[in-house]
């Protein structure tokens, strides 16, 4: 094959946003030749603005498109909880698949999911577009590398995604328990949480989580969050976000015995201890003598693709062109945390263990979205929303 043929599953924002990107060219390898949509307004709207690319066929009906065999490869952008179902029927049938954040809505369903992508010769993969960032990148890096030494702490503040109530109440899936499976952590929060484990190449043993549903908008799940993580050497974590607070922050801090990192506004900042800040504790005989510092602004080299980068390097793998950036599989690992902050919330803030039990938490969602609100709108509202990602 000289180019991949792209089909894609929901034809919402993001849908919308990745057809536009294969219509203009942005895919060096890839050509979008599938459209699909259960919402007739929607795949009207996908029609009129798509029927122009030449080969590109409309759907109603995913499973009709995948057996049609047009497809070499599915972006998958339908609300969360059927990330797991679609993904499993496209490895079935040997098609290659990226699949929005999140993974899914809880582990169990995802667990099937990567199974599912173990038993296949199909490429799987997520669209962690943040872990394109060169800032990130550089971090995760430098961390093994050992240029923090031992980890003490990393703090994450998040509280620039702002959003009215207009954006809720144009899809009746939104911010509901029974249609998205989550607030802020599920729909804003998935590439932090992603890259809070991937950039320290480990998760918190224990979540402490205080969760606040609807406190600055008309919707029954979490709209602010305050997490505290636990590390297996005795390091702490916080991790802030809300959707209601302007103007925000996207601040990340980690801080080892040899320095800490300092990310924000696209910089990355390393404070350089002269010498290990365990180690001086030790044997210092001065009751005030810190560590010297020094203060560098790390060199990056300025690379963030993000999603064109995730969908070329997916579209590359598949012809054998190069690696593949990122496992779809990984992608449990960011729902096995956003699961343990939602568990701990509904616990009233009690500590959760990871591995969650998974059980329970399905018990109580499934609770949940048994007595969900649901809502009417205007479900073939497509918003555009280039240039609203920013580097988060």
């Amino acid at each position: 094959m000289n180019k991949v043929r792209f089909g894609i599953i929901g034809m919402g924002n993001q849908g919308t946003y990745y057809a536009n990107l294969l219509k203009d060219g942005k895919i060096d390898n890839g050509i979008l030749v599938g459209v699909c949509d259960n919402n007739p307004n929607k795949l009207k709207f996908a029609k009129e603005k798509f029927e122009q690319v030449e080969n590109t066929r409309f759907y109603d009906n995913y499973l009709n498109m995948l057996d049609d065999n047009v497809c070499d490869a599915i972006l998958v952008e339908t609300p969360h909880y059927q990330h797991p179902e679609i993904v499993i029927d496209c490895l079935k049938r040997g098609i290659h698949v990226i699949c929005d954040k999140p993974a899914g809505v809880y582990t169990k369903q995802v667990k099937e999911m990567n199974e599912a992508a173990s038993k296949s010769k199909s490429l799987f993969t997520m669209m962690f577009n943040q872990r394109t960032n060169c800032v990130y990148r550089k971090m995760k890096e430098m961390i093994e590398q050992g240029l923090l030494g031992e980890l003490q702490r990393v703090t994450w503040i998040i509280t620039d995604w702002y959003r009215t109530q207009s954006y809720y109440d144009n899809g009746s899936w939104r911010a509901t328990w029974s249609g998205e499976g989550g607030g802020v952590l599920i729909n804003q929060c998935p590439h932090q949480i992603d890259l809070i484990q991937w950039i320290l190449g480990e998760m918190p043993i224990k979540v402490t989580s205080f969760c606040q549903y609807g406190k600055w908008h008309d919707i029954e799940v979490e709209d602010d969050v305050t997490a505290y993580f636990e590390y297996k050497n005795g390091a702490s974590g916080v991790f802030i976000t809300t959707t209601g607070e302007a103007p925000g922050t996207n601040r990340l801090e980690i801080s080892g015995s040899k320095g800490k990192l300092l990310s924000e506004d696209g910089n990355l900042i390393f404070y350089q201890n002269e010498i290990d800040s365990i180690e001086n504790c030790k044997v210092s005989q001065k009751g005030f003598d810190k560590p010297k510092c020094n203060k560098i602004n790390v060199e990056l080299d300025g690379n963030n693709p993000q999603h064109v980068g995730i969908i070329n390097n997916f579209a590359n793998a598949i012809l054998g062109l190069e690696e593949l950036f990122i496992k779809g599989q990984e992608g449990i690992n960011g729902v096995e945390l956003m699961n343990a902050i939602e568990l701990s919330g509904w616990k009233n803030s009690k500590v959760v263990s990871l591995p969650i039990d998974e059980d329970e938490y399905l018990e109580i969602l499934n609770e949940k979205r048994k007595h969900s609100r649901l809502k009417v709108s205007d479900d073939s509202i497509v918003m555009d929303t280039n240039g609203t990602f920013g580097s988060k």
